[in-house]
C-alpha cells in the first residue's frame, strides 16, 4: 500500500488530465434525490490517499486506512458509516474487478468526501437518461452504490479512459453549541483508573519530525530531560505498532491534521511505556506547520480518548419510534431469501462489525458431531465451502463449539481452529448458533494481530448470532427440501446433457463436471479402449483446481481398479493408503528419522500433503457397463474423515449407467470421425512457403460439422528457380464428393506446373482430366497464377481466371480494381482457349483471391457481392497479408447471423516492398 497526504489547501484533482472529457454516470429515479455533481466548492483543509494492491487482504486494510484518517480528523460520528462504503467499494475493485483500487479522503468545512477509484479497463458507459441497475442486494457484491444510495448525503460515478470512480460525501451530524461529547453521571467505581495524578507529556514536533518542546510530566513519565532529547527525532524514543497489511507508520501520523490511539515510548530505563497519545497538525503565524502531541499512560487514556458515538437511540427502535426487527439491524434490509445469500452477508457484516481481516461461518450436520463451512471472507478459497471440522476439537471451552471463544494467539494453541490453519490469521472470536438450545452453527472472526478481541467483543458477536440463528436454520431447512427435489430432477439434465454431445473428450469431462462438487470432491474417470486392454486414467477433476496435477500424478502410479462389471458401488482404498504411506515417509524424511512404512511406495509418487489430505477420505468405484461390456469406471472421493451418504451413492449409481452409454456412443462416433478427418487432411496442402518479399496468408473455412475439407480448395508452391505458383478454386458442390475432386484438381495443377507448362496449357490438360471422369466429373472455377518476386521490391505475377471471382487488386492510396479477366470455367467444354494475364504488384500492393462463398454471402435479400467485398477491401491499406484476411473473413461472418451454408476460402499476398538499412 502506499499512502500520500497533504494536510491544508485546495488540493488538485488527483485525477488524469488529458483532452478527453469526463464522463459521469448518475442515477435516474428514486436513487436520483441521493446523487448531486461533483462539487470543489467546499474548502478541502485535509487530504489523505492510498493505493491497495488487488488483494483480498486490501479490504481490511483500506477500512483501517480510513478509520484511522477519519478518527485522526475528529470525525468519529461519520467513521462507521464511510468504514461500510469503503469496504464494498474497495471489495467490487479489488476482488470482483481484479484491480488495485485508490482510496482519496477530502476533509471540507461540512463534511469528508470520500473517492474510490479502481482500473477495470473495460466497462460499460451508460447512455444520458439510462436508468442504472443499482444490482441484486442479495449478491455477495454489487451492493455499494446501493449502500451509497442509503447512507451517503451525496454520491456519484465518473468515468475517464482508464479509471472508474465511486465518491460520497457524508455530512457532520448537527451539535449543539459548546457541546461535543457528554456523557452520563456516572457511580465512582465505574470511573476510568488513574493514578494520584494524571500526568500529560506534551511534545511538540517540528516539520521534519524533531522535538522542538518537552515538558516537565514527560520528563517525570520517560525520564528524559528536555536539552536530552530535543533536537531528536521522535521516531528514535517511538516504538509504533505494526498494523497487518499497512505501511502507515509514525512519520505519515504525525503529518496527519488530527490522529489518536495507541503506541510506545521507550524510557530512559530501556523499557517501552505503553501511552495513548492525540496528535495535533498546527502552524505558527509564518505558516510554518508542527505537530502537537499529548501522552498519557495507556491505562489513562479516558483523559485524552475521544468518546465513542453513542446511539441516540435504542438500535432496535426506528427514526419514527417503531420498533425495527434486530435481524435486519444486523443483516441489513432486504434480507437474502437464499441460505447462501444470507450466510455470506452474515460474514461480511461480523468482519466489518469487528473490523476482522476474516470471517467465517459454519453449520452442523444432522447429527451435530461436525461442522461445514459454508460462508467466508478473507479466506483461501480452498477452505470456502464444505470443508468439514469437529464441534469437540478438544477439551475445555476453547476446545468445543458449544460456547463462545476468544483465542488471543492460534499459534500459542496450534489446531484450536482448523479451518484457520496456515491462514496467517493469530487471533479469533467464536460463537456458536443455537435453536432451542440445539447447537445449528458456529460464528467466527478472525485477525491477523494477535490479542485483538476481547470478551466484549465475543459479547457483541453472540448478540448477533442470536439474531441471525433462526432466520439461518429456516433457511437452511428450506434448502435442504429443495435439494431433495432438484434430486429428482438431476438425472433428467444429466441425460439431456449426455445426450448432447458425441465427442469423447466433452463427454469425459461432462461426467466429471456433474459429479464435483455436487456427488464428489475428487473424480477420476478410467476408460478401456478394448476387452482385454487395461483401464487407462483419462478425467481427473477436483474443487480445488491445485489439487487436480497432484491427484492425477498419484492415480497414475497406483494400480486401477478391477473393471468388475457388479452394479453399486464399492469402497477402493488404494489411492488413500499409498498417499498416506508416501506422505508419511516424506514427513520422517524431513524429521531426519530413519525407516519407513512396511509397505514399499512406487519411486516417483511423491504426493504432497495437501494431495494425501485430498483423497484420504472414502473413496468408491463404479463400474461404467455398456452394450453388455465393461468400458470404464467412475471413481468418486472425498478429503480426510469424509464418508458418502447412501443417497448419493443411489445417485451416483444411476448416473453412471447414463454416462456409460453416453461415453460409448461417443466412443464409436469419434472412431468414425477420426478415419474421415485423416482422409480429408490428406486433401489439404502442406504448409505455406515462405517467399522472400512476399507476404502470403491463407484462410479455409469448409461447410458442414466435421467436415475440412469441401468443394472450395487453395495452394501455393514451389515451382521453379525464383517461381511459386498459386491457386484457388471451387468445385460445384460441397462435401465428400466435390473434395474428392479438389485432391484431382490440387495434385494435377502441381504435377502440370513443374513440367514447364504455361498457366493456359496446365488449365487446359486439367480440363481434359477431369472431363475424363464422366459421371463424376463436375464443372470446377479455377483463378491460377504464376509470381516472381522482383529485385526491386515488386513481384511480377502471371493470372489466369476460368470463371472464378476475379482477384482484387489493392493499391497503396486504397484504390482497388480487378486484376484480370474473366474466362471459361472448366470441366464443361472440351475445347478451350485460355490466356494468361500479366499484373506487376508494386511494393505495399495487395493481391485478393476469394472463392464465391465470400461473396455470395446472404442475410435475407442482401448479398455481400463483389462491390461489397472492394468496399471491405478499401479498408486495409497498410495492413499485412494476415491482417487484411482476416479483416475479409470478420466482414463475411458478421454480414449474416446465420452459419455459412458454403465454402470459403481467401487467399491474400503483399508485396512489403526493400527494407531500408
Amino acid at each position: 500500500m502506499t499512502t500520500g497526504l497533504i494536510p491544508g489547501g485546495q488540493p488538485p484533482d488527483p485525477r488524469p488530465t488529458g483532452s478527453l472529457p469526463q464522463q459521469r454516470r448518475e442515477p435516474v429515479g428514486p436513487a436520483a434525490q441521493h446523487v448531486e455533481n461533483r462539487s470543489r466548492s467546499s474548502v478541502i483543509t485535509a487530504r489523505a490517499a492510498a493505493s491497495f494492491e488487488p488483494v483480498g487482504r486490501s479490504v481490511a486494510s483500506a477500512r483501517s486506512f480510513v478509520r484511522d484518517t477519519l478518527q485522526g480528523w475528529g470525525f468519529a460520528d461519520i467513521v462507521d458509516d464511510a468504514v461500510v462504503l469503503t469496504s464494498e467499494l474497495v471489495t467490487n475493485a479489488v476482488v470482483h474487478a481484479g484491480t488495485s483500487a485508490d482510496v482519496l479522503c477530502l476533509r471540507s468545512d461540512d463534511g469528508v468526501r470520500i473517492e474510490v477509484a479502481d482500473r477495470y479497463p473495460e466497462r460499460e458507459i451508460p447512455l444520458q437518461g439510462t436508468a442504472i441497475n443499482m444490482g441484486n442486494p442479495d449478491r455477495e457484491g454489487g451492493r455499494g452504490l446501493q449502500l451509497c444510495a442509503a447512507l451517503a448525503g451525496r454520491w456519484g460515478v465518473e468515468y475517464i479512459p482508464t479509471h472508474k470512480t465511486v465518491w460520497f460525501q457524508l455530512d457532520l451530524p448537527a451539535r449543539a453549541v459548546g457541546t461535543r461529547a457528554a456523557g452520563p453521571a456516572l457511580p465512582s467505581d465505574l470511573l476510568p483508573l488513574a493514578d494520584g495524578r494524571v500526568r500529560v507529556a506534551v511534545i511538540q514536533i517540528d516539520r521534519t519530525g524533531h522535538i522542538t518542546a518537552w515538558n516537565e510530566d514527560a520528563e517525570e513519565l520517560f525520564g528524559y530531560p528536555a536539552e536530552q532529547v530535543t533536537g531528536k527525532p521522535l521516531t528514535d524514543l517511538a516504538a509504533w505498532p505494526h498494523t497487518p497489511g499497512t505501511s502507515t507508520g509514525i512519520a505519515e501520523a504525525l503529518r496527519l491534521s488530527r490522529w489518536e490511539g495507541s503506541y510506545g515510548i521507550r524510557a530512559a530505563t530501556g523499557r517501552v511505556t505503553p501511552v495513548y497519545a492525540s496528535h495535533l497538525r498546527v502552524r505558527d503565524t509564518g505558516g510554518e506547520p508542527s505537530t502537537v502531541c499529548l501522552l498519557v499512560r495507556d491505562h489513562e487514556r479516558a483523559v485524552l480518548q475521544t468518546p465513542l458515538r453513542v446511539p441516540g437511540s435504542d438500535p432496535s427502535t426506528g427514526a419514527e419510534g417503531q420498533s425495527t426487527d434486530p435481524f435486519e439491524v444486523f443483516i441489513g434490509s432486504p434480507a437474502p431469501d437464499d441460505l447462501d445469500g444470507l450466510l455470506q452477508r452474515t460474514v461480511e457484516r461480523a468482519r466489518d462489525m469487528l473490523d476482522g481481516d476474516s470471517a467465517f461461518l459454519l453449520l452442523a450436520t444432522d447429527d451435530e458431531t461436525e461442522l461445514e463451512v459454508r460462508a467466508s471472507t478473507g479466506l483461501p478459497s480452498a477452505r470456502q465451502r464444505f470443508a468439514r471440522v469437529p464441534v469437540e476439537a478438544g477439551p475445555g471451552r476453547y476446545g468445543s463449539a458449544r460456547m463462545p471463544a476468544v483465542h488471543d494467539d492460534l499459534t500459542a494453541v496450534p489446531g484450536a481452529v482448523p479451518l484457520l490453519n496456515g491462514t496467517g490469521m493469530r487471533s479469533v472470536v467464536t460463537v456458536p448458533l443455537k435453536v432451542e438450545g440445539r447447537l445449528t452453527g458456529s460464528l467466527g472472526v478472525a485477525a491477523e494481530a494477535p490479542a485483538r478481541y476481547s470478551n466484549e467483543e465475543a459479547l457483541r458477536l453472540q448478540f448477533a448470532a442470536d439474531r441471525i440463528a433462526l432466520a439461518v436454520e429456516s433457511a437452511r431447512l428450506g434448502e435442504l427440501e429443495r435439494l431433495r427435489r432438484g434430486s429428482l430432477n438431476f438425472l433428467v439434465e444429466a441425460s439431456d446433457l449426455l445426450a448432447g454431445t458425441l465427442d469423447r473428450d466433452q463427454t469425459l469431462a461432462l461426467m466429471a463436471q456433474m459429479t464435483v462438487p455436487t456427488l464428489a470432491t475428487w473424480c477420476a474417470v478410467y476408460t478401456i479402449a478394448q476387452q482385454a486392454s487395461e483401464p487407462y486414467l483419462s478425467y481427473v477433476l477436483h474443487e480445488d483446481e491445485e489439487l487436480i496435477d497432484g491427484i492425477k500424478s498419484l492415480l497414475s502410479k497406483v494400480p486401477p481398479p478391477d473393471p468388475v462389471p457388479t452394479p453399486g458401488a464399492r469402497v477402493w482404498t488404494a489411492p488413500g493408503e499409498v498417499a498416506h504411506q508416501a506422505a508419511l515417509r516424506t514427513s520422517m524424511r524431513s524429521l531426519g528419522l530413519s525407516g519407513s512404512p512396511t509397505r514399499q511406495v512406487t519411486p516417483g509418487i511423491g504426493p504432497t500433503l495437501a494431495t494425501a489430505s485430498a483423497v484420504g477420505g472414502e473413496t468408491v468405484v463404479l463400474p461404467l457397463v455398456a452394450r453388455n461390456r465393461v468400458i470404464g469406471m467412475l471413481t468418486l472421493g472425498k478429503p480426510t474423515d469424509e464418508h458418502f451418504r447412501q443417497e448419493i451413492l443411489e445417485l451416483a449409481e444411476d448416473l453412471s449407467r447414463r454416462a456409460a452409454l453416453a461415453l460409448d456412443n461417443a466412443r464409436l462416433y469419434s472412431e468414425r470421425t477420426t478415419i474421415s478427418q485423416s482422409l480429408q487432411r490428406s486433401l489439404l496442402p502442406p504448409e505455406l512457403p515462405l517467399i522472400d518479399g512476399v507476404e502470403v496468408e491463407v484462410i479455409y473455412r469448409a461447410a458442414g460439422e466435421g467436415n475440412e475439407v469441401g468443394g472450395d480448395f487453395y495452394d501455393v508452391f514451389p515451382i521453379r528457380d525464383g517461381a511459386y505458383g498459386f491457386a484457388i478454386g471451387d468445385v460445384c458442390g460441397t462435401g465428400p464428393n466435390a473434395a474428392a475432386v479438389t485432391g484431382l484438381a490440387r495434385h494435377a495443377l502441381r504435377l502440370l506446373a513443374r513440367e514447364g507448362l504455361s498457366g493456359p496449357a496446365v488449365l487446359e490438360r486439367l480440363n481434359s482430366a477431369i472431363l475424363d471422369e464422366g459421371a463424376r466429373s463436375r464443372f470446377l472455377t479455377l483463378l491460377y497464377g504464376e509470381m516472381r518476386p522482383q529485385e526491386d521490391g515488386s513481384a511480377e505475377l502471371k493470372v489466369v481466371c476460368a470463371g472464378h471471382p476475379l482477384p482484387l487488386r489493392l493499391r497503396q492510396d486504397g484504390s482497388v480494381e480487378p486484376a484480370a479477366e474473366p474466362q471459361p470455367l472448366l470441366g464443361v467444354i472440351e475445347d478451350l482457349e485460355l490466356y494468361e494475364q500479366t499484373v506487376t504488384l508494386d511494393p505495399g500492393d495487395v493481391l485478393l483471391c476469394v472463392t464465391d462463398g465470400v461473396t455470395e454471402r446472404r442475410e435475407g435479400a442482401r448479398m455481400l457481392g463483389d462491390d461489397g467485398l472492394a468496399d471491405v477491401l478499401t479498408t486495409c491499406t497498410g495492413l499485412t497479408a494476415g491482417a487484411v484476411a482476416a479483416r475479409i473473413m470478420r466482414a463475411v461472418e458478421r454480414f449474416a447471423s446465420d452459419a455459412p451454408s458454403d465454402d470459403m476460402a481467401i487467399l491474400a499476398m503483399r508485396v512489403p516492398g526493400l527494407q531500408k538499412d
